[in-house]
């Protein structure tokens, strides 16, 4: 799915939050950044965005991106190669579930609005903490569902039906587009998922919510 849609995908990203992914990943940035990390994975990284937005930013740092699909991967390659970035970014294909990566390897990892696909949620979460190092840290950023009942409402219309159609003009996938808010709907709620991340051996673990609550930023500590 993620192979089919790999063209359209930066461009559909940004008209259908209406350029609002730019600025959430702008605060993840922000929060590794402050970390001071020397090597960071990104986990389903896909097309590059949130890889090159960090390599951009923090200086002396190493980014690492790990994603399913070959084609994302290729106009990642591409992106990263066009903005000069080849020497701060690695990319390789690689499931988020089974990293080739070694224990306590990274001082950070992140995943932008990937982690919902995981298989197996939970044991993404526990092969990601394998790879931090002790006193590292993991940086979330997923979509969420708004808990006020207007705006909630609201958003579920817009993701429901005007998202999936938007997504299939230009896509050309209508499956794709009905899965994402389909996904956002299955994806545990904000407590719920803190307390997953403690069950894979985190602590400190805060959510910060966004845009009224269309998405969180989850962090946390090895």
């Amino acid at each position: 799915m993620f192979d089919n849609i790999a063209p359209t995908y930066d461009r559909l990203n940004h008209i259908l939050s209406v350029n609002i992914d730019r600025l959430w990943r702008r605060r993840v940035v922000r929060l590794v950044r402050r970390m001071q990390p020397k090597q960071v994975l990104d986990v389903a990284t896909g097309t590059g965005d949130l890889a090159i937005a960090m390599a951009r930013k923090i200086a002396d740092c190493h980014i690492h991106g790990v994603d399913l699909s070959a084609q994302m991967l290729s106009i990642a390659r591409q992106k990263v190669a066009e903005r000069g970035l080849s020497e701060k970014i690695s990319l390789d294909v690689g499931d988020a579930e089974h990293l080739d990566v070694a224990d306590g390897s990274v001082d950070v990892a992140t995943v932008a609005f990937g982690v919902r696909n995981f298989e197996n949620l939970e044991l993404g979460l526990r092969e990601m903490h394998r790879t931090i190092k002790e006193g590292g840290h993991i940086v979330i950023l997923e979509f969420s569902t708004p808990s006020s009942c207007i705006f909630g409402a609201l958003y579920r219309w817009y993701s429901h039906k005007v998202l999936p159609f938007i997504g299939r003009l230009i896509s050309r996938d209508g499956a794709a587009y009905d899965y994402l808010p389909s996904s956002v709907d299955e994806f545990p709620a904000p407590e719920r998922f803190m307390e997953m991340l403690r069950e894979a051996g985190f602590r400190n673990c805060k959510a910060r919510s966004q845009s009224f609550g269309i998405a969180q930023i989850y962090t946390a500590e090895r």
